[in-house]
């Protein structure tokens, strides 16, 4: 299992991921294509207040986790929003999601919160982050406050 930061000759690989997340039953709403390749610009540009990690096992894509980076005065600092994870159906229960969040916590160490969306019928992911120490907020946001 490895996670790392997108290269920038991986733009192809990127919005095929991204079409397939945007295609499949998780996602409630459509997004259109110019959006993946103005995110694969800006990642590219700075990892400043965007960066995109490609997931991969055994030489495979398996997906791809998109945060986005803000500093807020409530919080007293750095906060890492996820907004988006997605796991080819192979690699999924695979421990991916996990993974993940323990490379964020590592990466980012002085972050003083790390928040994520969750769609409201994704009981698999709530359990997941919960085990995790995140906590549902009201509106379908998942917190974990360090």
């Amino acid at each position: 299992m490895e996670i790392r930061s997108f290269l920038p000759d991986e733009e192809a690989v990127f919005i095929n991921l991204c079409k397939e997340f945007y295609s499949s039953e998780a996602v409630l709403h459509p997004v259109p294509e110019s959006y993946f390749f103005a995110t694969f610009s800006e990642m590219m540009k700075s990892d400043r207040y965007v960066e995109g990690f490609l997931f991969s096992e055994g030489g495979e894509t398996a997906g791809y986790g998109l945060i986005a980076k803000s500093f807020s005065n409530e919080a007293g600092g750095l906060v890492i929003w996820v907004e988006e994870i997605y796991l080819r159906p192979a690699f999924r229960s695979k421990g991916f999601g996990s993974a993940f969040f323990a490379f964020l916590e590592q990466r980012f160490p002085n972050a003083k919160r790390f928040r994520l969306e969750i769609e409201p019928d994704n009981a698999r992911a709530e359990a997941l982050y919960q085990r995790r120490g995140y906590r549902r907020l009201p509106y379908a946001q998942m917190i974990k406050g360090l």
